[in-house]
């Protein structure tokens, strides 16, 4: 009886588990052995393998921060009936991992993790792969003519890349790879996969980008990496984020500019665990790629934003925007006659450049100011915008905080970011300059962009250096900066080295970082706007937290306006990563030629570069700002190539500009015809194709209300030929 009784057991375990298992979509099928390694990737249709053999591709990597150490599983048994994983390790942890398998994609989620120990990551991945056409690294998905093979993030805390300084290693260089061997060989003298440093001297934008070969792609994001012996890897992970830990960039900036260390004790977030990490694992055919990654966002209830009853990542929204500067009083006028749907104002003498969030004046001095000299209160100026049915918004610099703000001055914010923090090893009151500290920890390490500043109470002191033998005295004191008070401070009091932004003044920590994101949200529907540009966006990664931060502020920022009754928001930045992706509508960073020749029709080299960066990620090009069109001719051959490369810009218009120009309402006609036509989904795959020749010529005539007429010239010579066009 016992004999039988253990054999029913055994062929009941049997039923339950499997050693190895098959797991499919709609389009693709993938293999995970009795290892818990990923050993093949295969297209249904085709019965292509995509998986690159010879190489390891853990389901769930474990990594231990401290140890600088990755666990990969050394056993996996998938529960048939519960459909979880079990994988096991060395160092006696256990993870649990359910699968769903939907229709077009896999869903993986980290359900538990037994005997965690010192865990501080888990790593999905990295899955290898024999593609290395495209590199989608700021969303992580690897694509080629035909197939494209993705992971997305299911939560705010698992983001792309493997465990880094600061969660944002690949953030930003040039790396070798050419896009079709044959048309750009590379030079004998680089090879697939070599990295550069970007260009410039980190002041001047436009010299960061300075390779104009094709050969030279610039990335922006970690999520999927060529590897030049077998293809690529994609990878995500997710960190326990409630443990401090120590780093030494919150960018990776030996890649950029300095190479100086800056350590910081990133602090503990409550709540912010890797239980429940989760990922959507997709391959499916390249076309349908984005059409596959809405539908992950639809069905795990991610941040889906709609414009006009579409998503904001969805091709047919990509549609150019005004760059206003100057006095107002043609703004709504002429927008209206170019048929665009959204404006920014850059302000300059129209009464705002770019805004700064100050809890003192939240209006930053905004009015909307006319030729004339009278002013108009900002919120009643947008209120006109929004009844006319255009998106109105500023121009800011996303976290960074002025030294006169009220959030740094007469008293800082508690919640200012600190790099670290030492104690007061005497008594000091308000006149004394002589300082002395416990220890003196990174206190000598040169302060970024030449800022060292402590904060001691309430209190903001500057400093040159400390002694290196004790008693550790601070040099070079300077008390009550920023115009803060100096006051009387205790022997083990917190003395805390403050953050500083590339503009020379702080930054928020992620609690203050929450309070400025509702506080946009508040700003932008109290003066009825629409539309906001984040520029130095990248100032997110500065807690040290990663892709995790972006998440965090357009979820706090969203949520906030989801209670002012605002679901949309036209989003636009200059720091495109996966932690910003699913909230943006649009990157027009950089402008003029160095982006793109709306005369001769030609990318410029930042153009190049970002468009190989977002189109790579399922996103538009951009051609960045560009000046308000000579001829009526130019204006037709920027919206033409506009449309031709699915890319989005912004229209540098101003009163005086427009008005000096003698072609003004030709160019209005033109832009126009062609924006009304986009919008209207007129134009064919092999329009388009058309429009990116550089020699041939297009125009355009709105001829009805759903009618238009487009004409052709071959080669910019010749006869025009006309094609009448129609709205279905």
């Amino acid at each position: 009886m016992r004999k039988i009784l253990i054999f029913m057991a055994v062929l009941l375990f049997q039923n339950s588990y499997s050693t190895a298992i098959i797991l499919k979509t709609k389009y693709a099928s993938i293999s995970v052995n009795e290892k818990g390694f990923i050993t093949s990737i295969k297209d249904l249709k085709s019965k292509k393998e995509y998986f690159a053999k010879g190489q390891d591709s853990p389901l769930l990597t474990l990594h231990i921060w401290s140890k600088k150490q990755t666990l990969e599983p050394l056993s996996a048994l998938y529960n048939n009936e519960k459909q979880v994983f079990v994988l096991k390790y060395q160092n006696g942890s256990e993870a649990t991992v359910k699968v769903n398998q939907k229709t077009q994609y896999i869903r993986f989620e980290l359900i538990e993790l037994k005997n965690r120990g010192e865990v501080d990551n888990v790593i999905w991945g990295p899955i290898k792969t024999t593609i290395s056409k495209t590199i989608g690294e700021l969303i992580g998905v690897v694509r080629d003519d035909n197939f494209a093979i993705g992971l997305f993030g299911l939560n705010d805390n698992t983001t792309t890349g493997l465990p880094a300084n600061g969660d944002a290693l690949e953030m930003m260089h040039y790396y070798i790879h050419s896009p079709d061997p044959k048309k750009y060989p590379l030079p004998s003298n680089l090879k697939e996969g070599q990295k550069f440093r970007i260009g410039g001297d980190g002041v001047n934008d436009v010299a960061f980008y300075s390779h104009p070969e094709e050969y030279y792609r610039m990335t922006c994001g970690n999520g999927a990496i060529l590897e030049p012996d077998y293809g690529s890897h994609i990878v995500y992970h997710s960190r326990d984020r409630r443990k401090p830990h120590t780093i030494s960039k919150t960018i990776d900036t030996d890649i950029l500019f300095h190479t100086d260390p800056q350590h910081m004790v990133v602090d503990g977030l409550e709540g912010v665990d890797l239980l429940h990490s989760a990922v959507a694992f997709y391959a499916c055919p390249d076309k349908i790629g984005l059409s596959v990654i809405e539908d992950i966002v639809k069905n795990e209830d991610l941040p889906y934003i709609k414009d006009k009853g579409k998503w904001i990542k969805d091709p047919t929204n990509n549609r150019p925007d005004v760059a206003w500067s100057g006095v107002h009083d043609s703004l709504i006028s002429y927008t209206k006659q170019i048929g665009f749907r959204a404006v920014q104002d850059e302000g300059q003498g129209g009464g705002y450049a770019e805004y700064y969030y100050n809890p003192a004046n939240r209006l930053g001095g905004m009015k909307g100011k006319y030729a004339n000299g009278k002013t108009e209160d900002i919120r009643l100026f947008g209120a006109k915008l929004k009844k006319e049915g255009i998106a109105y918004g500023v121009h800011t610099l996303c976290e960074f905080i002025q030294t006169n703000s009220s959030d740094v001055t007469p008293v800082p914010n508690k919640n200012l970011l600190k790099l670290f923090t030492v104690q007061l090893d005497k008594d000091v009151l308000p006149k004394d300059t002589i300082i002395v500290v416990k220890d003196t920890l990174y206190l000598n390490e040169r302060g970024e962009y030449n800022v060292n500043v402590l904060k001691i109470g309430d209190e903001i002191i500057g400093y040159k250096g400390v002694t290196k033998t004790s008693p550790y005295t601070l040099i070079g004191v300077e008390r009550g900066y920023y115009k803060t008070f100096a006051l009387a401070h205790k022997k083990g009091d917190d003395v805390s080295k403050l953050k500083p932004n590339c503009y020379s003044g702080l930054m928020p920590d992620m609690i203050l970082q929450d309070t400025y994101a509702r506080a946009y949200a508040d700003l932008l529907n109290e003066c009825s706007m629409d539309f906001i540009d984040f520029d130095g966006m990248e100032s997110c990664l500065y807690q040290g937290h990663g892709y995790y931060s972006y998440k965090r502020f357009f979820r706090s920022m969203f949520d906030q306006a989801a209670k002012h009754g605002n679901t949309y928001i036209r989003v636009m930045g200059a720091g495109p990563s996966e932690g910003n992706w699913l909230y943006m509508n649009t990157i027009n960073l950089g402008g003029g030629n160095h982006m793109f020749n709306p005369e001769t029709g030609q990318w410029g080299i930042e153009g190049k570069d970002m468009r190989y960066v977002f189109e790579s990620s399922y996103m538009p090009g951009t051609f960045g700002i560009q000046g308000f069109p000579k001829t009526a001719e130019v204006a037709h051959n920027l919206q033409c190539k506009s449309i031709a490369w699915g890319a989005q810009y912004m229209l540098g218009m101003s009163q005086e500009t427009v008005e000096k120009n003698l072609e003004k309402y030709q160019i209005f006609k033109a832009l126009k015809a062609w924006e009304t036509a986009r919008e209207a989904g007129v134009f064919t795959d092999n329009h388009k194709e058309r429009f990116k020749s550089t020699s041939d010529k297009f125009k355009l005539e709105q001829t009805s209300p759903n009618n238009w007429t487009l004409y052709s010239q071959k080669s910019g010579n010749g006869s025009w030929i006309a094609e009448k066009l129609k709205r279905e």
